[in-house]
């Protein structure tokens, strides 16, 4: 696999003063529908269509491993990515309850666990490691840039498949222990902060250990210079979030909706609106969760979480959940009766 980062154009705006006029004539007082409205115009104008709609919302899931482990900044064993991928296939995880009961296909892609899986010709996985996990980010880049641009092809090509059966809106989750040190420092490394502003407490390390993985985040970064998205990708990155760069970007360029989950989700978009920043306009910042560096991309990118629910699992758990709001939001510009349709009198 290749990959070339794609060339993304700004959202059309031809039919903006039409979607709001739409908006605007629906039996309801202006603006009365919040974020509704704003997402129901968001849709309407990557479709360039008065009638959105989801069709066959699909949710990734990338799973790896990560070199950094071996400082001591997670709790749990690095064989828990294997397992809980197994538990994937399986059905057994919250984000397969979740996607069961909200309507999303799943699939999961081995872009470079470390460990034997137990279900490695399941149907719904896709075993395409790039590498049994990367190299410890603190004594060295993570990855070479080859690795680096087979895990972005590696996600292009899995939105690809998903693009051509049909889906027009995607979400994407994440297994990897260790890797909130990755994306903390990712999200340190671009946004020019320190490992204390970004180092939270990931699967439930202790003040000391947050205290512990900011000291490695800091010292990763001072072992180089450039914060270029691909450099910085390399260096700090993981096979997982690399891979959802590349769907991300993926999915922007068709005008796809990209549902943005936590820290780990969040650094990635982060990457890819550094290489190319027209994607953020086909991205929707699905939930605000504990980990710090949440906070800080939502402030540095002018966006607003559609849901707080104090969510820190990963997984992608909270971008599926945001999926009954954006069909709400489409199925009120279709359906919902205008003043003239209802003979109902309007404001003026």
């Amino acid at each position: 696999m290749s990959w070339r980062c794609p060339e993304i154009q700004p959202v059309a705006s031809g039919m903006d003063a039409e979607i709001q006029d739409c908006l605007n004539q629906k039996t309801k007082p202006f603006g009365s529908l919040g974020r509704i409205e704003e997402l129901a115009m968001q849709l309407a104008r990557l479709q360039q269509s008065l009638t959105p709609k989801i069709e066959q919302p699909l949710h990734l899931v990338f799973a790896a491993d990560h070199g950094v482990v071996a400082e001591g900044v997670s709790p749990f064993p690095q064989q828990v990515t294997a397992q809980m991928v197994n538990n994937f296939c399986q059905g057994g995880a919250a984000i397969n309850v979740f996607c069961r009961q909200l309507g999303w296909q799943m699939r999961v892609i081995n872009a470079g666990v470390a460990f034997p899986l137990a279900q490695e010709q399941h149907p719904m996985l896709v075993n395409q490691p790039v590498a049994p996990g990367t190299a410890n980010l603190l004594r060295q880049a993570a990855m070479s840039s080859e690795q680096c641009l087979q895990a972005l092809a590696l996600g292009q090509s899995q939105v690809e498949q998903g693009l051509a059966q049909g889906s027009n809106c995607f979400s994407f989750g994440e297994m990897g222990i260790g890797n909130t040190t990755s994306s903390a420092a990712m999200i340190a490394a671009l946004l020019g902060l320190s490992g204390e502003q970004v180092a939270g407490a990931g699967t439930g390390l202790s003040l000391d250990g947050q205290l512990h993985k900011a000291h490695v985040i800091n010292q990763s970064l001072a072992r180089f210079s450039e914060r270029t998205a691909l450099a910085v990708l390399r260096q700090v990155g993981g096979y997982e979030i690399a891979a959802m760069v590349g769907a991300m970007l993926a999915a922007a360029q068709a005008d796809a909706l990209v549902l943005v989950d936590g820290v780990i989700a969040q650094a990635a978009a982060l990457c890819a609106i550094r290489l190319a920043p027209a994607a953020q306009e086909r991205m929707l910042f699905a939930h605000a969760g504990r980990e710090p560096g949440i906070q800080q991309v939502l402030h540095h990118l002018q966006a607003k979480a559609l849901l707080d629910l104090n969510l820190a699992l990963g997984e992608g758990s909270g971008a599926v959940l945001a999926l009954p709001m954006l069909q709400c939001s489409a199925a009120m510009l279709r359906e919902m009766a205008s003043f003239s349709q209802a003979g109902v009198s309007d404001a003026s």
